[in-house]
């Protein structure tokens, strides 16, 4: 592959741009990934190097603000123009700042307490650089939060009350944020530039192997022969594949130019079919193991074991794609969408003994998790090591990988984690204002506060934080923001730490397909040819059970496989079936056509069953065996009333 197609394909190319800048933004995305595996696999400590995580974090950080203002981030215009001379200004000072970081850093932390004129200009033009990449990257909303805190941490020590912060002079401040662990150079962006690496990379080696065209295909062979089984191999195939992308928007333009088009073909509406995949896009981020990497990143931050993260993630995340696989059946019932034509339905024996050798690189990771007890970016790589030897030596059907490849998958895995790079540097920007001048504690308190000792009311205050703050951002970063600055809040309040997390990363992804920025459902609209806010509203209306189940789990800890045996068995099961009946009223279909009395009493049986052990006290058992007898008797009735109607068609 040349080097324009190279750049191309990484998504990292100035359009009729000098060849030397796609040849250099494709050697820096290569290089970033090159580095980033060589620290998950200790090559350095392995060949007798010795040197702080920081410098090797420098490096990482020069390399993505190299990529973004010499990529396709960067400045139009003919060479030479002022906004391109700019941008090579800002890529070189980005690059060798970083790099005289990563140098000069064992001497750079001894002499901070001083405040040494090199690393005062360091730290100070290294914060604009991020800003700035982080603006060309996420737009302005991260911006702004992190120059409106790291304002405050300047001022706050003037602002009497609970808000009140220590003194911290400005030089003090920047040489703290650059340099000091828990700043820029931290336990985000450590976790993005190992972790999130490896995984991205794992996902890319799979897919040039073949994987991809084995998720469509066994998606298809499963589910195509199903009412309405265009959506539902869209929801397959996009879990499968979102749970291993890390990025909402990438898998839906992976998959969704497939799968969107096929719904259409098949007779879904366009807005309908646009919102299942971005739906089913979105789900695939909190669907374990893999959970687009945060499963591990969650692991780091609460200091528990990455099984117990997945574990607590199971339910929930079945609890979203049983309503998706719900809605989507009975909407098909409901608008007479057949099948997928027979003869573009391969046959599952067949798809399977073609890629059936694709469970090693997966049987790899959690060989490697939890028979060896290895790190998650060694996992990774054990995993990205077995998808390349099935990709050369076996493959799928006529799809083999080269290695020349392999530096395609560096240099796309390079490109599509600089936006998380620059999110993870954002986020140890406020991690170290909210450490350095105490706002952290005070922030969690006001929140606190604010909920007045209510914790419904803190949980909405905390759902509406987090659909805004996570608007148009990455899984990774989504969670490390909210991580930061509402998590905390939720566990001084006596919520369960992981209940705590998990609430506010399923909160944040929804903001991916919630009005008025939903830039997942965006995407997808425009594949479909739908207006986006219809798909947008849609997008809700498919994912419902994500914006309720984690206020259900925060109150009741057995939908997270906490707790009682009897009652996890109890709550899981009233659960699921809640979730059906409350699809079913959305859609207005449960064994034939329910208008809007049914659809209410349908509601009502399926709340009452959503209702978990413990929420609503001695009554709870009582609410949900009332709840299964309603919905037994609107089910049975539905049934009748649908074979009496079959029987007149068949008599006339």
């Amino acid at each position: 592959m040349a080097t324009d197609d190279i750049s191309q394909t990484s998504g990292n190319v100035v359009p009729g741009g000098p060849r030397r800048l796609t040849a250099l933004t494709a050697a820096l995305g290569g290089a970033l990934t090159l580095v980033s595996l060589g620290q998950a696999a200790d090559v350095g400590s392995r060949l007798g190097y010795s040197y702080y995580t920081e410098q090797f974090l420098a490096v990482v950080l020069g390399l993505s603000l190299g990529l973004v203002f010499f990529g396709e981030r960067g400045a139009r215009g003919k060479a030479g123009s002022f906004a391109r001379v700019l941008d090579l200004v800002l890529g070189t000072a980005g690059l060798a700042l970083s790099f005289y970081v990563a140098w000069a850093y064992p001497s750079l932390v001894g002499r901070a307490m001083m405040l040494p004129w090199d690393a005062l200009i360091a730290g100070s033009v290294l914060f604009v650089l991020v800003l700035e990449a982080l603006r060309r990257c996420v737009g302005w909303v991260l911006v702004i939060v992190v120059l409106v805190i790291c304002g405050y941490g300047l001022i706050g020590h003037l602002v009497p009350g609970a808000l009140q912060t220590r003194e911290v002079a400005p030089p003090r401040m920047a040489v703290y944020l650059a340099f000091d662990p828990n700043g820029l150079l931290g336990l985000t962006l450590n976790v993005a530039a190992t972790v999130v690496v490896a995984f991205v990379f794992f996902g890319q080696v799979l897919l040039h192997s073949g994987g991809a065209s084995f998720f469509n295909d066994i998606a298809t062979a499963t589910m195509g022969r199903q009412r309405g089984g265009a959506a539902k191999i869209s929801i397959v195939a996009s879990g499968l594949f979102g749970s291993i992308s890390g990025v909402v928007v990438s898998n839906i333009v992976a998959t969704g130019i497939v799968t969107i088009r096929l719904m259409i073909a098949s007779g879904f509406r366009r807005v309908s079919a646009a919102a299942v995949e971005a739906v089913a896009s979105t789900g695939g981020q909190i669907a374990p193991p893999v959970m687009g990497a945060v499963a591990f990143l969650m692991a780091d931050i609460l200091q528990k074991p990455y099984s117990e993260i997945v574990v607590a993630a199971i339910v929930p995340a079945l609890l979203y794609y049983v309503s998706l696989f719900a809605q989507t059946d009975l909407l098909a019932a409901k608008q007479d969408i057949k099948p997928v034509d027979a003869d573009q339905v391969p046959k599952a024996s067949t798809v399977m003994s073609r890629g059936w050798i694709f469970i090693l690189p997966f049987a790899a990771i959690i060989i490697a998790l939890f028979w060896f007890n290895q790190r998650a970016e060694t996992a990774a790589l054990w995993g990205g090591a077995a998808a390349l030897l099935v990709g050369l030596f076996i493959g799928y059907g006529d799809e083999k990988m080269r290695l020349r490849h392999l530096w395609e998958c560096a240099v796309e895995t390079g490109t599509a984690i600089t936006d998380i790079i620059l999110i993870s540097a954002a986020a140890g920007f406020i991690i170290g204002v909210l450490n350095v001048t105490g706002l952290g504690f005070a922030v969690t308190h006001a929140l606190v506060d604010l909920g007045q000792g209510n914790l419904f009311v803190l949980l909405l205050i905390s759902a509406a934080v987090c659909l805004v703050l996570g608007m148009g951002m990455p899984t990774v970063g989504v969670y490390l923001l909210l991580a930061v600055l509402v998590a905390p809040s939720l566990v001084e309040s006596g919520v369960e730490p992981i209940a705590a997390h998990l609430f506010i990363f399923y909160l944040g992804m929804m903001s991916m397909v919630t009005p008025p920025v939903g830039i997942g459902a965006f995407f997808a609209a425009s594949i479909a040819k739908a207006p986006p806010m219809a798909t947008a509203f849609e997008s809700m209306r498919f994912g419902w059970t994500a914006y309720i189940v984690p206020f259900l789990f925060v109150f009741s800890p057995a939908l997270l496989l906490i707790g009682n045996p009897l009652e996890i068995v109890i709550a899981v099961s009233t659960a699921i079936l809640g979730v059906y009946a409350i699809s079913a009223a959305f859609v207005g279909w449960l064994h034939g056509p329910a208008g809007s009395a049914r659809r209410i009493a349908i509601a009502a049986a399926g709340a009452a069953l959503l209702l978990p052990p413990g929420v609503g006290g001695d009554a709870t058992l009582w609410i949900n065996g009332a709840g299964l007898a309603a919905l037994a008797l609107l089910w049975s009735t539905g049934r009748a009333a649908a074979r009496r109607a079959m029987a007149g068609e068949i008599g006339q």
